[in-house]
């Protein structure tokens, strides 16, 4: 690595010693920036020519250098004769002003140590490309090494020489005198171009019709670089001291079989003996073989031996050369018409550039890029030919590499990127660069496609012409991922959204949608459900290639793997569109089923996910229910404490009569947290039972069986037929759970006077509560009562009955007695351990005769006709169906039922049948 640097430093500074020892002091240096030595020219190649640069405007140029070393060895009067004849040449191609001569940038400049001047950027001279090396730099460019010429160049190479020959002899009437391969240059775009002017003669009379010129002798003592090239002069030139311009013609002549001969000319002239070589030279051409023109093509062989004829006045002159057979070449006449375009109108070059991609793909790639190329960016300046020009600019890039196209194209077509004017030529620009889009992406740097390529993409979506708009949908996927995302959301997407809804054209609308599809994986989910799938619904048209067009996107959205569409906008949104759109009557069969697989598909995973959801959410509130009953269950072992009698009551009533289920299997199954009685509770309510029986024996009421209820639960059972007889007991359970003081035994029926004539199983008469001198009609309730049966609530078909507390009633039309107020003191100890428990007198308030019932009014509607209780022989009695009892219609407590307006409770009834019934 230490040895390549080395290497590379010491070649840097060798051509950094060479252009500063070559040029320093020059005034050249004060304007133009010298670069690195690329060729040699001129007479003997003695001129080194470098690349280089104008300071002022970095215009590129070519730098003639002479450095004076080279003639160190000579005498200095032959030194000067040297520099003047240079001068010579220099100030004479400055004052001449053609395309077929090297044009001057900078006239020439003398210092201590070189001359020097500036033309036109320069690739080598002819004889370099031939093969002649001398004074280039070390090692020889590859560039020079390896350029081979190809037909065209030779063909268009040899009309450029013939016609700048027929402008010094006709136009400036003057010889050249020293036509030769290293006085042939080619420029950096492959012209030939014609210098070394150190020995033209102008004619002494340049106003007459025949130019006479002044030829002088041969001295052949004078340094090589004060006479013209031996090998490449007319006979006459040497042998009679003559010269015209057929002299020119030979040299052109040689010339000519020196290109097709690997840069060596006819004859070898001897400088030593230039005389004797000269007359042997005069022989050969007189009696030329055919073998010395073997080389040259066969349809300018005739041409070269007339150009090298000893004869002067058998030579064609150059006007004849130019219109050869030989130069009718389409590649030929391509160049030619390039070099005079500026001579052209512009419907004149219209014509020619239609024609030009035919011609484009027969000639050869360094022709296109260096000599074509350059001729039609130059003409980018002209907006009305720039629809022209722009397709075969186009047509170029695509054989271009990267590199290539990066550094002679796109800088001039930035510009026309940003053409707007005029409309139609603009509108036309865009649709070429839309068609070859392609191109530009693939060569064009990414800044470049961000800051030139895509505000023309954007116009493009806005333009009035429909095929521009179709297009440019069309090209849009291609390169969306190049499009940073705030571009492609605040200004791609919008421009598309409106051409699709302002647009006349069905073609323009599918595209806009087909567009949208193939870009949906370049946004953010949430975009695309906020912006595009809401667009979707504002689309007018229902053409069957729309419909098709917005499925599609639904379709991408739905089962991409970024995007995908929530399941509640599936089922508000979604779903409901698509099922509007799919009875479409334009759709046809196929279309249709496009539309319900879609459509099932949405449906399937929406029940999916859903189910799934629900499943979870159920798992977790078993898991939670679970947790709470063990803390339950760990609480209750931990206190020990007596339940309640509110919890007593819950556990009579509440699975059947608050929660609805007639079953108590049932219901104890609904409600596991339910806790049943303990085996203490049973026996010292077993006690308490037998307690109470003895305490209803000792009153004079007719013996009365109770009917046993059908029941899957025997303690439900059980608690339930016994629990009118046992009113007592359940007061003694409450106070000595609530810790009570209880009241004295038999206060409770003695504090509630019967109130008819009903037979209860005590033999005496009791009342049902609800007899018509409390204002409840008994007409139709569906109860009937037997004289003698085996319990009390004969004909009901459930064992979760509630007590009848009938006997604990007031009639006062039965007894006769006043009217006071019940005490209710006993039995509201049953209800006082849980405050939220209704009391007994809210249950049964004493109303006056003929009141409507609140119960009766709110409840007497519904009947049942499974839980309605029989009287004997089928005859009605007094008293209500199941059905219209609060305890057996569980649903009047789902929701608090508003009371009617005729009813009337006692104080925080409302609140207290509220919490009693949930």
């Amino acid at each position: 690595m230490e040895s390549m640097l080395n290497k590379l430093k010491s070649t840097v500074t060798k051509v950094t010693a060479d252009v500063t020892s070559a040029v320093m002091g020059n005034p050249v240096t004060r304007e133009f920036e010298v670069g690195r030595h690329i060729a040699s020219g001129g007479p003997g190649l003695c001129w080194r020519i470098y690349n280089g640069t104008k300071k002022s405007t970095k215009q590129e140029v070519a730098v003639f250098v002479f450095d004076k070393k080279m003639v160190d060895k000579y005498q200095k009067f032959e030194k000067d004769q040297i520099i003047d004849s240079l001068k010579k040449g220099v100030q004479q191609l400055t004052r001449l002003r053609h395309p077929r001569l090297l044009t001057v940038q900078h006239p020439l400049e003398e210092s201590r140590d070189c001359l020097a001047f500036c033309t036109e950027p320069v690739f080598a001279s002819l004889s370099n490309v031939l093969g002649q090396w001398d004074n280039l730099p070390c090692p020889v460019p590859n560039d020079i090494k390896e350029y081979k010429l190809f037909d065209v160049e030779i063909k268009y190479g040899l009309l450029q020489m013939s016609e700048g020959m027929a402008f010094l002899h006709s136009g400036v009437k003057m010889v050249h005198g020293n036509l030769c391969l290293e006085n042939i240059i080619l420029n950096k775009s492959g012209a030939w171009k014609i210098m070394g002017f150190d020995f033209s003669i102008s004619s002494t009379n340049p106003t007459e019709a025949e130019p006479k010129y002044t030829c002088k002798e041969w001295e052949p003592n004078l340094p090589p670089l004060c006479l013209p090239n031996p090998e490449y002069l007319a006979p006459e030139y040497i042998l009679s001291v003559s010269c015209d311009s057929a002299s020119d013609m030979y040299s052109l002549g040689v010339v000519m079989h020196a290109i097709f001969n690997e840069g060596k000319p006819v004859f070898q002239v001897s400088k030593h003996d230039i005389f004797k070589s000269f007359s042997r030279q005069l022989d050969q051409l007189s009696t030329m073989s055919p073998a010395v023109l073997n080389k040259i093509p066969e349809d300018v062989r005739e041409h070269v031996k007339m150009l090298l004829s000893v004869t002067p006045n058998v030579r064609p002159d150059a006007d004849q050369m130019t219109k050869m057979p030989f130069f009718d070449d389409v590649g030929a006449v391509t160049l030619q018409y390039f070099d005079s375009l500026f001579q052209r109108d512009n419907l004149q070059k219209s014509q020619f550039f239609k024609g030009l991609p035919k011609v484009l793909p027969k000639l050869p790639k360094r022709v296109v890029v260096y000599r074509i190329l350059p001729a039609l960016t130059s003409e980018f300046v002209n907006p009305d030919m720039v629809p022209f020009v722009l397709p075969n600019v186009l047509l170029i890039a695509e054989d271009c590499t990267k590199e290539e196209y990066v550094r002679l194209i796109l800088p001039d077509l930035t510009p026309v990127f940003k053409q707007q004017e005029p409309v139609q030529a603009s509108n036309m620009i865009l649709l070429i660069f839309l068609q070859k889009m392609d191109l530009l992406l693939t060569k064009t740097p990414e800044g470049d496609i961000k800051n030139s390529v895509l505000p023309m993409v954007y116009r493009a979506l806005e333009a009035p012409s429909v095929q521009i708009q179709e297009l440019c949908l069309n090209i849009i996927p291609t390169f969306a991922n190049l499009i940073d995302y705030p571009s492609m959301k605040n200004s791609l997407i919008p421009k598309i959204k409106s051409a699709c809804l302002q647009t006349s054209s069905l073609a323009v609308r599918v595209n806009s949608l087909v567009c949208l599809g193939k870009i949906l994986e370049y946004l953010d989910k949430w975009f695309v459900i906020d912006e595009i799938l809401p667009f979707l619904q504002q689309i007018p048209s229902r053409e069957p290639a729309v419909l098709m067009g917005i499925l599609g996107i639904y379709k991408c959205t739905y089962s991409h793997k970024k995007l995908g569409i929530p399941k509640e906008n599936l089922a508000s949104k979604t779903l409901p569109h698509l099922v509007s759109l799919s009875i479409d009557n334009n759709l046809n069969l196929n279309q249709f089923n496009s539309f319900m697989v879609v459509i099932r598909d949405m449906l399937s995973r929406m029940e999916a996910e859903h189910k799934t959801k629900l499943e979870q959410l159920h798992i977790m509130q078993e898991q939670q229910r679970s947790i709470n009953i063990t803390n339950s269950g760990n609480q209750s072992e931990e206190t020990k404490s007596p339940p309640s009698s509110g919890s007593q009551i819950d556990d009579i009533f509440g699975s059947t009569g608050v929660n609805g289920k007639e079953n108590g299997s049932a219901a104890t199954a609904s409600q596991p947290n339910r806790m049943s009685l303990t085996l203490e509770e049973k026996q010292r309510l077993a006690k308490e039972q037998e307690q109470a029986v003895k305490l209803r024996n000792q009153q004079p009421l007719a013996p009365q069986t109770i009917k046993p209820a059908a029941s899957t639960n025997s303690q439900t059972k059980d608690l339930t037929s016994s629990l009118l007889s046992s009113m007592t007991s359940l007061n003694n359970l409450s106070m000595a759970n609530t810790a009570r003081p209880a009241p004295a035994q038999g206060t409770t029926i003695a504090a509630f006077p019967t109130s008819g004539p009903m037979v209860g199983s005590m033999g005496a008469p009791v009342s049902n509560g609800f007899n018509p001198p409390m204002g409840f009609q008994a007409a139709g309730m569906g109860m009937g009562m037997r004289a003698a049966g085996p319990g009390l609530y004969g004909g009901m078909a459930t064992t979760s009955s509630t007590p009848n507390f009938g006997t604990i009633s007031q009639n006062h039309a039965s007894v006769g007695q006043t009217h006071r107020a019940p005490d209710m003191s006993a039995l509201d100890n049953l209800f006082t351990s849980s405050k939220p428990k209704v009391t007994l007198n809210q249950l049964g308030p004493a109303a006056t005769p003929g009141a409507n019932s609140p119960w009766l009014s709110q409840y007497g509607s519904g009947q049942n006709p499974q839980t309605q209780m029989q009287g004997v022989g089928g005859a009605p009695a007094a008293g209500f169906g199941m059905q219209a009892n609060p305890f057996f219609s569980p649903q009047n407590f789902s929701q608090p039922a508003a009371a009617p307006p005729n009813m009337k409770h006692g104080a925080s009834v409302n609140s207290d049948l509220k919490d009693l019934f949930g």
